[in-house]
């Protein structure tokens, strides 16, 4: 009888194991990427070693295989210090703002060069509706003002409903004062879930 229950707990201890989600670290053209799926939902993420002023920015993508739509928004994503103080990501249309006004063509070389080497070297990231659509859309833009907030547009996560199947990628952007993110947690929240990455 004891081997009996000793088997059912060492077969409840695997279920338990198994049925939570684990994130998955990898490396991919210098930057460590952590990616967790839960609810079909998959969120991935790195840090970039760039910041734009008083931003740090991550790298983020997302691929929704549910059945149903998802939201997403910048504002979902917040990092939790190693104090516990939280800081929320900030909307696109903040950063496309600050951009326009105080944005510099070396800021947004460095930004877009910092970016590009991410994600097209980096072969987990298969996205449909992107960074990539969005930049095509965005050359036509003539003025050097029009430019600077297409390429902020074109570069941040603004709010998407993702539906079943498709997946977007983008950068998501931390009022730090320039700081890293470090030591701390990255929380995301979605329609059903919260993911949670640690950061070293």
């Amino acid at each position: 009888m004891n081997r009996f229950f000793g088997a059912c707990g060492v077969a409840l201890l695997l279920l338990y194991h198994y049925g939570h989600a684990q994130v998955i670290e990898f490396d991919s053209n210098g930057l460590k990427y952590q990616t967790l799926t839960k609810s079909g939902v998959t969120v991935m993420f790195a840090r970039l070693p760039a910041h734009l002023h008083e931003y740090s920015i991550i790298q983020v993508a997302i691929s929704n295989g549910s059945a149903a739509p998802y939201v997403i928004r910048p504002e979902d994503f917040s990092y939790v210090r190693g104090d516990g103080a939280p800081l929320h990501a900030v909307p696109a249309s903040t950063v496309i703002a600050m951009l326009v006004q105080k944005g510099s063509g070396s800021d947004l070389i460095k930004l877009v060069t910092t970016y590009e080497a991410g994600i097209y070297g980096n072969p987990h990231m298969k996205s449909t509706n992107g960074y990539e659509q969005r930049r095509q859309a965005a050359l036509a833009a003539s003025s050097s003002r029009l430019k600077a907030a297409a390429i902020a547009s074109v570069l941040a996560m603004a709010q998407t409903k993702l539906p079943p199947g498709e997946s977007t990628d983008g950068a998501v952007f931390f009022p730090t004062e320039g700081k890293p993110l470090t030591g701390g947690r990255l929380m995301v929240r979605t329609n059903t879930d919260v993911f949670e990455f640690k950061t070293d």
